[in-house]
């Protein structure tokens, strides 16, 4: 994909996640993010990004989200100890949660309208800790450009946190006949197209921009690492799943698929 339809794809991304927003906002899960957020030790992370987190070390250290949504995750670091937290995301929307979260808050993350591609020289080599998170790799176009961008945040010797699906999951549709047969290639270069609401509770059928999300190998995704300059020191499969309800059918198989990976990767000095 050229630099043209990419920056084409973003923006309608963009633009597809800004109308999705209302649809998150309208649900009971929102609430209770509401009534939570005011704990100092709140925290929404699973027990396998929060074990590993420890691992890495948050505490008295410097954080940044890229694609952070509605900022839940990145105020979740300073129940782990962070000392500052900075979240990234390109939807305004998301954003003005992310903000409406911090104010129930006794914390004060900074939040920032960027695409990745487009960072605030501001934050370039500030950070100990890059955390990426669920759902944020598939709406990149060019996995390579962005590892470049992710590793550009990092001080030297910061680390890269990545909880993300398995790619491999892809190859199946949850939804259909056969949700156990394959209907698409692994290695697929096209973006699947979406024009229906990015809806992660719950059905909507609501017309909205399109939406573009990209497949990427896992063996693509450690190489873009290495090839930014990091050095993986960490990468572990596992049979849960952390996405959409309707992928729990996958778990629990005599044949067990991967369903979600961590990867870790350490910024070496230039």
């Amino acid at each position: 994909m050229d630099t043209l339809s990419a920056q084409q794809a973003i923006a309608s991304n963009k633009a597809a996640w800004n109308e999705s927003a209302e649809h998150h906002k309208a649900t009971e899960h929102w609430q209770s993010l509401l009534a939570d957020v005011g704990a100092p030790d709140f925290s929404c992370l699973d027990p396998t990004l929060t074990t590993l987190l420890m691992q890495v070390g948050v505490k008295g250290r410097d954080a940044v989200q890229l694609g952070c949504n509605n900022g839940r995750e990145s105020l979740s670091l300073y129940g782990l100890g962070a000392s500052s937290v900075v979240g990234v995301d390109q939807s305004d929307a998301f954003l003005a949660q992310a903000a409406e979260l911090a104010s129930r808050s006794p914390h004060a993350p900074e939040f920032i309208e960027a695409d990745i591609h487009h960072l605030p020289e501001r934050l370039q080599g500030r950070f100990d800790i890059a955390l990426i998170t669920i759902g944020v790799l598939g709406w990149m176009p060019d996995i390579g450009l962005f590892m470049g961008h992710v590793a550009s945040t990092l001080k030297d010797g910061g680390t890269l946190v990545i909880y993300e699906t398995h790619p491999i999951l892809e190859v199946f549709d949850p939804e259909a006949p056969n949700p156990m047969l394959p209907v698409t290639s692994y290695f697929r270069r096209e973006p699947f197209v979406q024009h229906e609401a990015i809806v992660y509770e719950g059905p909507s059928n609501s017309a909205a921009a399109a939406s573009y999300w990209f497949v990427h190998t896992l063996g693509e995704v450690v190489s873009a690492a290495i090839a930014a300059g990091l050095q993986i020191s960490h990468l572990q499969e596992y049979p849960h799943s952390n996405r959409e309800e309707l992928y729990d059918q996958y778990e629990n198989q005599p044949a067990q698929l991967p369903m979600c990976y961590t990867l870790t990767a350490v910024k070496r000095p230039a």
